[in-house]
């Protein structure tokens, strides 16, 4: 498919659009501010202090362990959630700036829109929906959520990162307005109104569909790399297959990974300018007054035109059919589901078998409470933790 031509916004035509940011963007003068009132950094913007306690906090680290399509031990080369959370935020960034609006929430929004998943991916999150559902389910979305405002123990006056309500809203509504929203959701809203039944700003939408576009093209290289399939079965494939021919057009005898390279490149370049063209056009018609204009549309103003979401959806219904359900990657799924449901319902059932400060939380077995709070320490494992922590208490030979 060839690129979609698009016209930039006047702000952003220019080399340092962020010092004319759209009309639309976030603006620090009608920022709604933090939970916790703290006197403002003067060196940062508040979306860039809040993208500087993502990083730093232990929940982000931990990605570097967490699975993204392979288990963390498979190969050097795969994304894990940290890189595949780092890959989000330059699109985002990129497109952020060339719609002139704030990068930096954007960027703390990508950054920050993983930090729920369990180990394992989503066999990890299939094995805790499961296990929690008698105690009203399990969602990676709400597990972020409740990272930030909940779980981050690192200052001392309060728990949680205390960040900005813009990037509150964003990482509540990653997938779009929520009309039911799950219960810790709920729960937060009801102390804290994130105005769930709303769209969220423009630079949540951006990091939500710069998702998308990162995990489709970089789930394609990962496949390929790892053997699942070759160029020629992803060459039927809307934007994959002209990328993979212009490809190898620009070389008579470029090697295999570099043939990759250049088709995943040409992929997300498609899939951004798209992005870029049908937003400018959706926000021409809107000619939102504000950030606030946006939340109220009836619509999403950050969208791929109709043509380029159908050829998402058919990469999406590829990568599941010949990747997310290979045999080779299903096998290893499956161990994983297992020991995650093993590793909940020895703690769930025998709370004094948590760490000391875990198991102070867990209160009495079997509970709800004691539930959540296990679910809560599994969710904050990486990968190798949560085999080294089967194996401790499955395996007589290794000591606890």
């Amino acid at each position: 498919m060839t690129p979609t031509s698009y016209e930039l916004p006047p702000e952003a035509a220019k080399h340092g659009a962020w010092k004319a940011p759209s009309p639309w963007s976030v603006d620090v003068a009608a920022s709604r501010g933090r939970l916790h009132p703290e006197p403002e950094s003067p060196t940062r913007s508040p979306w860039q202090r809040d993208r500087d306690r993502i990083v730093h906090c232990a929940a982000f680290r931990k990605l570097q362990y967490k699975t993204q399509v392979f288990v963390n031990h498979e190969g050097d080369f795969f994304r894990t959630r940290l890189t595949h959370s780092l890959e989000v935020a330059q699109i985002a960034r990129s497109v952020a700036r060339q719609l002139a609006v704030d990068e930096d929430l954007a960027e703390a929004l990508a950054l920050a829109h993983d930090l729920g998943h369990p180990p394992f991916g989503h066999a990890g999150e299939e094995a805790l929906s499961l296990a929690m559902k008698p105690f009203h389910g399990f969602n990676h979305n709400a597990q972020s959520l409740r990272v930030v405002t909940l779980l981050e123990g690192s200052y001392a006056a309060f728990d949680g990162l205390n960040l900005t309500w813009e990037t509150l809203e964003g990482l509540a509504k990653h997938n779009g307005p929520l009309r039911h929203p799950p219960p810790y959701i709920a729960e937060y809203d009801a102390r804290h109104r994130l105005d769930l039944a709303t769209h969220a700003g423009v630079e949540a939408q951006i990091a939500a569909l710069s998702d998308d576009i990162a995990y489709h093209s970089h789930d394609l290289d990962d496949g390929v790399r790892a053997g699942l399939f070759g160029p020629e079965e992803i060459s039927h494939l809307p934007i994959v297959g002209e990328a993979l021919a212009e490809a190898r057009r620009s070389s008579l005898d470029v090697p295999p990974p570099r043939l990759r390279h250049e088709t995943i490149r040409r992929v997300i370049d498609v899939m951004v300018t798209d992005l870029l063209a049908e937003t400018g056009r959706r926000l021409g018609k809107l000619d939102p007054a504000d950030s606030q204009a946006v939340r109220r549309a009836r619509n999403p103003v950050v969208a791929f035109s109709p043509p380029v979401a159908e050829a998402n959806r058919v990469i999406k219904e590829f990568l599941f059919a010949r990747m997310y359900r290979h045999w080779k990657v299903k096998r290893m799924t499956t161990k994983a589901t297992r020991l995650t449901g093993e590793l909940f319902a020895a703690l769930h059932g025998d709370t004094s078998l948590l760490p000391d400060d875990w198991r102070a939380r867990a209160g009495e077995p079997g509970t709800a409470r004691a539930a959540g709070t296990v679910c809560d320490y599994i969710a904050g494992m990486t990968d190798r933790f949560a085999m080294d922590e089967h194996r401790r208490l499955t395996d007589l030979s290794v000591s606890g």
